[in-house]
């Protein structure tokens, strides 16, 4: 026995030997390579489309043509900064303080629609100033909301598969929720807001017939908005048919199809968009994807394509390993991540081509804007550490059950 343990203490100081330091050491480590190229690759793709896209509109109005491209690379190595920081908090974090956070986006959502603290532009009141740079809130309380609502669903999932009360409570703030967006107004954010919250509550097991009816209030109230108020009820209408009136109301539309239809199935040519040239109105935000088709063309469109839907099948794949070793608040997560990441590309991928009715929504790490990318780098770091949790706890549980075969084989040979 002697010999025995003096062995094993000599294979195990050689093993230790030959680990590098990194290896010994408990701090968490991205794992999940694939997932993090494809993020980081599409951000810095992002930022190549955004210079190519803006530097018409940078030289012509801010003195210089890398004005744009040169904030978001700014914003995208602060929103590395903080993904770096997010990733080392545990889940168990994020979820004691999820309805704290919501407390807190509300309160931000209220006051972006106070006067000389809410800055208006283009006759919406979405983002605080705070001197070096501006804030948009609603970036900030998509994640805060499904960081709540995952929480919810552990601590409530039952009341929410059993009882109407238990499914609607949640519903009612995020009825306030999209309340206050709506007075800025952020038709976008509220239609990816209430849909992410829907789904996840769907998956979560909420009785079908409950689901259906609140899907149809919701359309009759999404219908009223719509048509008494002139202004949807305009963007409405051009989308139905663009080119009824294409130097007004359906002139942003009709600009984006002429940019994506001139791509092509190779494109022009990267940098040789004509769009851009001040004719396609937010050609560097919500209308990146139209200026990507006419450069890269068809080609440049399926890879993107297939970027997003990558993002979100890896999503709802580490969904459903959380969920099998009972780590629910992180399949809630990952889950509430992927629908949001899906939802929102395929908005803006639609109104784009024309399939959806124009609202201002970015193109998820792609587009312009200083809170969009810092929140996304905040997201995918919080997806980073739900891999991270997911992975471990799978490898316990593999862990023990080695250790349960091995013992009980133990026992065997005793017993013989």
């Amino acid at each position: 026995m002697s010999t025995l343990v003096s062995r094993t203490a000599t294979g195990t100081r050689s093993l230790k030997s030959r680990l590098k330091p990194s290896q010994l050491s408990e701090a968490p480590r991205f794992s999940d390579h694939a997932l993090l190229i494809v993020v980081i690759g599409l951000s810095l793709f992002g930022a190549v489309m955004i210079a190519s896209a803006s530097m018409a509109l940078a030289a012509a109005d801010f003195g210089g043509p890398f004005f744009f491209v040169s904030r978001q690379l700014i914003f995208l190595a602060l929103g590395g900064v903080v993904g770096v920081f997010l990733f080392r908090l545990p889940l168990a974090v994020w979820e004691k303080y999820g309805p704290h956070m919501i407390i807190i986006a509300l309160v931000a959502l209220a006051l972006v629609l106070i006067p000389g603290i809410g800055k208006e532009v283009n006759g919406s009141r979405r983002w605080i100033d705070l001197g070096l740079f501006t804030v948009q809130v609603s970036e900030a309380v998509k994640l805060l909301i499904i960081v709540y609502l995952a929480g919810y669903l552990v601590r409530r999932g039952h009341l929410v598969q059993n009882t109407f009360g238990g499914f609607i409570r949640p519903l009612v703030l995020m009825g306030v929720v999209s309340a206050l967006l709506l007075l800025e107004p952020d038709f976008g954010a509220s239609v990816v807001i209430l849909g992410t919250a829907l789904l996840m509550l769907f998956v979560a097991g909420v009785r079908f017939s409950q689901f259906a009816a609140l899907i149809a209030v919701i359309s009759a109230i999404a219908g009223v908005l719509i048509a008494f108020s002139p202004y949807r009820m305009r963007r409405f209408a051009s989308f139905l048919d663009p080119f009824s009136d294409p130097f007004n109301t359906g002139f942003q539309l009709t600009q984006s199809l002429i940019a994506i239809g001139s791509g092509g199935v190779s494109g022009v040519g990267f940098g040789a968009s004509v769009q851009k040239l001040h004719y396609l109105p937010e050609a560097h935000t919500d209308f990146l994807f139209a200026v990507m088709g006419e450069e890269l063309g068809l080609i440049g469109v399926v890879c993107l394509i297939g970027a997003y839907a990558f993002i979100v099948f890896r999503c709802f794949q580490l969904s459903s390993v959380a969920a099998r070793v009972n780590l629910r608040f992180a399949s809630h997560v990952a889950l509430g991540i992927g629908i949001w990441i899906g939802l929102q590309s395929f908005i803006n991928i639609g109104v784009n081509m024309g399939v959806l009715p124009t609202k201002g929504i970015t193109l998820p790490l792609m587009s312009y804007g200083g809170s969009s990318v810092v929140v996304f780098a905040a997201t995918f770091a919080l997806l980073l550490r739900v891999e991270w949790e997911v992975r471990n706890a799978a490898r316990g549980s593999s862990d023990q059950v080695r250790a349960s075969g091995s013992s009980s084989a133990m026992r065997g040979r005793s017993l013989v």
